[in-house]
């Protein structure tokens, strides 16, 4: 049987083995003890600075263009790839050399290179594919092992089991000792494979390897997973699982096993907050479906009972909170049970009943409200916008510097048109990211910039902004005082200069001046109906366009 490297790896003995290497009638020349380093991925070149070109563990195949005439140019070319620590050396004889240099032969020798020469001519692409299908091929068993103990430790899970059970499983896939520990090196849980005679326990282990290490640290080759906890900072790592190579070496088979078992025990030590966060993605998922009319609005009420939601005889308020800025990237799925839970917390005193779901392929958390009559609608949108912000802060602290969350409240309605509310709040929640902040925004007077939105993704609406207020952007960008403040002032009062002067601390004469100079930039009449119209789209448009 040939002698196979790490799981996940050929050796350089397997590789000559294959038929692409074969044909070329391979001779070992040097190091042949030392065919048993891994492959890591082949190359093929016959530049004289190849080794510049390589990362390490490369099987290289040259037919020696590259090597150099001169025996110390020779010396240096063998010894460059050394340094690179390549896997081996394959130089195919004919078209540079009929043997090769005793240079070559002897450098590869003292330094412990596997040397190997071609006796016959083969193309180099066939052994660079059957090489790396082979890899590929190692790199597939290697998942499969490691989906397999993932299986099991499920199963493990499902059956009622633990962090202990799943411990135990993982020392017997590994052979070695496994610990579980704090962040600052505390011991949590250890354990072995099944004890076998003259093996060391797993605690005098642990108390010998804290004797010389620090923590975090471990024996050389060993496994170190991080567990995830609940947020940023300090609670970023909940625990560590270090698996040690106390009785065998530890494969990658190994390493990627224990970063899933990481997975599954960062679920286990999480459960309370886990199960939270569960019941909220399941109402969260309620809401979806109504909102995209999976489900019969008239079975809705229903549900939404089992749901432990019971608004009364009353219209229903649709809010829809988006807590991430645009542009600041998704919060680990983890955080959303916090904040999930700090914000359920904020809503209790709001004084009407909460349905409140997480969306995390959105990125929102979309609310029913119960209300006594559409009255009370403007007082409790500002209680739930306020509740919702404040879990947001709570839970979510280390983002206070990023852009507010978006609150967009919808119109009361009854459970007939409840999930077209909630749809048309969503995704005018969405479209809201990139206007000014405001305690809550009534979707009433989103219309335009949904519309805006929707458009975004076609060049037509960025080509419109650039066409009706392009100088003035521009202007901006070079000159001072910038004018496009006072565009938009002038068409927010519909034209009425004392207002805009006021609002502006500008005497009426400066104002005059800046709105003459805006029309000249322009090349407009600003009192237009049609112009006004066009400039307010385009401002407004601005803020969708990236």
């Amino acid at each position: 049987m040939e002698p196979r490297g790490p799981q996940g790896t050929i050796t350089v003995a397997r590789a000559l083995e294959l038929p692409a290497l074969r044909r070329g009638l391979p001779e070992v020349v040097a190091a042949a003890d030392r065919l048993d380093r891994p492959v890591r991925w082949v190359h093929a070149g016959e530049s004289p600075n190849i080794a510049t070109l390589l990362k390490g563990g490369e099987l290289l195949l040259t037919t020696g263009l590259g090597v150099g005439t001169r025996p110390a140019e020779q010396r240096a070319f063998v010894r460059g790839l050394v340094e690179r620590d390549i896997a081996a050396l394959v130089v195919e004889l004919g078209a540079r050399f009929a043997t090769l240099p005793t240079a070559v032969v002897d450098t590869a020798r003292s330094y412990g290179l596997p040397l190997v020469q071609l006796h016959r001519e083969v193309p180099f692409v066939a052994v660079t594919e059957e090489i790396h299908t082979e890899l590929v091929n190692e790199h597939y068993a290697l998942l499969r092992r490691a989906e397999e103990v993932h299986r099991q430790c499920t199963r493990v899970l499902l059956d009622g089991g633990g962090v202990p059970e799943i411990l135990r499983l993982f020392a017997g896939f590994a052979g070695n000792p496994v610990f579980l520990e704090t962040p600052d090196g505390r011991l949590l849980y250890a354990t072995g494979p099944t004890p076998q005679p003259g093996a060391a326990d797993p605690l005098q282990v642990w108390e010998g390897l804290r004797a010389r290490a620090a923590p975090g640290g471990g024996l050389a080759g060993s496994v170190l997973a991080d567990i995830p906890g609940s947020g940023p900072g300090p609670d970023a790592v909940r625990a560590r699982l270090a698996v040690l190579p106390v009785n065998a070496p530890l494969a990658p088979v190994h390493r990627i096993a224990a970063d899933r078992t990481a997975g599954l025990l960062a679920v286990v030590l999480l459960q309370e907050r886990q199960e939270e966060e569960l019941a909220a993605r399941g109402r969260g998922d309620f809401l979806t479906d109504l909102a995209e009319e999976r489900l019969d609005p008239a079975d809705a009420p229903a549900q939404a009972r089992v749901l432990g939601f019971r608004p009364g005889p009353g219209p229903l308020l649709p809010v829809v909170l988006r807590p991430e800025a645009r542009h600041a990237g998704p919060a680990p799925a983890d955080s959303w049970a916090a904040l999930a839970h700090a914000v359920r917390e904020e809503l209790t005193a709001v004084g009407a009943p909460v349905l409140l779901g997480v969306r995390l392929p959105e990125g929102r958390m979309p609310l029913l409200v119960g209300l006594r009559e559409e009255a009370d609608r403007p007082a409790v949108a500002e209680r739930v916008a306020a509740a919702l912000r404040a879990g947001v802060e709570r839970a979510w602290p280390e983002r206070a510097g990023s852009r507010p969350p978006v609150v967009v409240v919808g119109a009361a309605v009854g459970w007939a048109t409840a999930g077209a509310a909630l749809r048309h709040a969503a995704d005018a929640a969405t479209a809201a990211q990139g206007l000014p902040d405001r305690p809550w925004h009534d979707v009433r007077r989103l219309d335009v910039d949904l519309l805006l939105w929707r458009l975004r993704s076609h060049g037509d609406l960025a080509a419109f902004v650039e066409r009706v207020i392009g100088p003035l952007l521009a202007h901006d960008r070079a000159a001072r005082p910038p004018l496009l403040p006072t565009l938009e002032t002038y068409l927010a009062h519909a034209g009425r200069k004392a207002e805009t002067a006021r609002e502006l601390h500008l005497n009426r004469q400066t104002l005059y001046d800046r709105l003459a100079r805006i029309a000249r930039l322009l090349g407009t009449d600003l009192e237009d109906p049609q112009t006004a119209l066009a400039l307010s789209l385009a401002l407004q448009a601005r803020r969708h366009v990236a």
